[in-house]
């Protein structure tokens, strides 16, 4: 028994292991990762496990995040433009400096005007993700069936929504489709009101973030790249320059520049992770189950699994019940996935040092046209009274593991998930 434990430990020590090194090396190879939120949605990574045998898919119940935008506020624009603008009429850049301020010129022109609004891109992937989505479970779309579509009242998700329906009505024009945009679904949608929201923000919760990004900034070697006088250079606001051109840097993914340049090679691989490491802190602690917050960041999002779960009691009863589609943001997406306890995202992490190691990695949960479905199926044969209906979820389009057992993985049944999710609920 103490060799099988001390087997286990060892197992264990080494797969976490396996996931720094599966971080660190993922965005080595793919820098854009670095990006957290500004990842552009890459589409699944996997194949499907076939329909159970004796079952076919028959309802979807659906929340995604908005497809690639540009970013909100025209300051994430402006600021480092001007910063090196200004610089560049004192003679103090670099030929590197100069060359970049040529490029933050192109991004700032291509964005004006166009505050948060999703992009040629954002759309494409919503088109792509309901294309998938009908092909992958025909069954569900079939014929003159019905599709519930809801947005937030913001244009980037409506238009995200706008898109994913016109692809669906392509692909079967007989479908029966009602879409809304209100503020009357805003407390689930994106429910601003939540308790839990201003219950994470704990001093804990700052202190915690403080030290770590204190041990994570240094932009010495970004200020040595762009200005040729290092007494000038410590005149700049390092941090807010640093970080203002990775956000930069994040976001071309993103737009149509994505094809003709690039503001990744100012930094050192160091840079680039250390920024991904603060983002992926920021978003574990105020949005993941930490412990500096008392778990508060998931049940945010109580209203909305109240919703699917409620809407599911309703659509499992028909026969042909279609999809209910949900368009929103990821600060929704993020916190329900860990609500939900997707692939182990539901665990407290003590140490922020040990995200990566213990896999934690933001990219995976919440790139721009992230989603959560929830794919029902139903028997082939007999009536649905009393039918043990099996459900199975889907992250970013890749089957998930949930937190309770079953005999049939990735498929549950649906009243174990329903009775499970419903008592985690019951007293928030």
């Amino acid at each position: 028994m103490k060799k099988t434990f001390l087997f286990l430990l060892i197992l264990v020590g080494i797969m976490e292991g396996a996931c720094a090194q599966k971080a660190r090396e993922e965005i080595r190879q793919n820098i854009n990762l670095a990006g957290s939120n500004y990842v552009a949605y890459r589409g699944p990574q996997q194949r499907l496990t076939p329909s159970p045998k004796g079952y076919e898919p028959y309802y979807i119940s659906h929340y995604g995040r908005h497809g690639s935008r540009y970013l909100i506020g025209t300051t994430d624009y402006d600021k480092p433009y001007e910063v090196l603008l200004h610089a560049d009429s004192l003679g103090r850049l670099t030929s590197k400096g100069r060359e970049t301020l040529a490029k933050l010129k192109l991004i700032r022109e291509e964005a004006a005007g166009r505050d948060g609004e999703l992009t040629l891109l954002g759309a494409e992937q919503h088109r792509a993700i309901a294309r998938r989505m009908f092909n992958r479970f025909p069954q569900v779309f079939r014929g003159a069936t019905d599709i519930d579509a809801r947005s937030t009242v913001v244009i980037r998700c409506i238009l995200s929504m706008e898109n994913a329906l016109q692809e669906l009505t392509i692909l079967n024009p007989r479908l029966r489709i009602r879409h809304d945009a209100s503020y009357h679904d805003m407390y689930y949608m994106n429910d601003g009101r939540s308790p839990f929201a201003k219950a994470r923000d704990t001093q804990q919760a700052r202190d915690a973030l403080e030290a770590f990004n204190a041990r994570h900034t240094d932009y010495s070697h970004l200020m040595t790249t762009l200005f040729t006088d290092t007494a000038f250079a410590r005149t700049m606001t390092d941090k807010a320059l640093g970080t203002g051109l990775l956000k930069l840097a994040s976001n071309v993914q993103s737009t149509e520049l994505r094809r003709s340049l690039s503001l990744w090679d100012l930094f050192t691989e160091r840079e680039v992770y250390d920024f991904w490491q603060m983002n992926n802190a920021f978003w574990y602690m105020y949005y993941g189950p930490s412990r500096q917050t008392n778990g508060a960041g998931p049940y945010t999002q109580t209203n909305l699994l109240r919703n699917i779960i409620a809407t599911a009691d309703t659509c499992l009863r028909k026969p042909h019940p279609g999809a209910t589609l949900r368009f929103g943001h990821e600060v929704n997406v993020m916190p329900l996935v860990c609500l939900l306890e997707l692939n182990h995202y539901g665990r407290t992490i003590d140490d922020l040092e040990q995200l990566d190691d213990r896999g934690w990695l933001n990219y995976n949960i919440f790139p721009m046209g992230c989603n959560v479905q929830f794919i029902f199926y139903r028997p082939t044969k007999g009536s649905l009274t009393n039918a043990d209906i099996l459900v199975k979820v889907l992250l970013n389009e890749d089957e998930a593991m949930l937190p309770l057992p079953t005999d049939r993985a990735p498929y549950y049944h649906w009243k174990d998930v329903r009775n499970y999710y419903l008592q985690k609920i019951s007293d928030k």
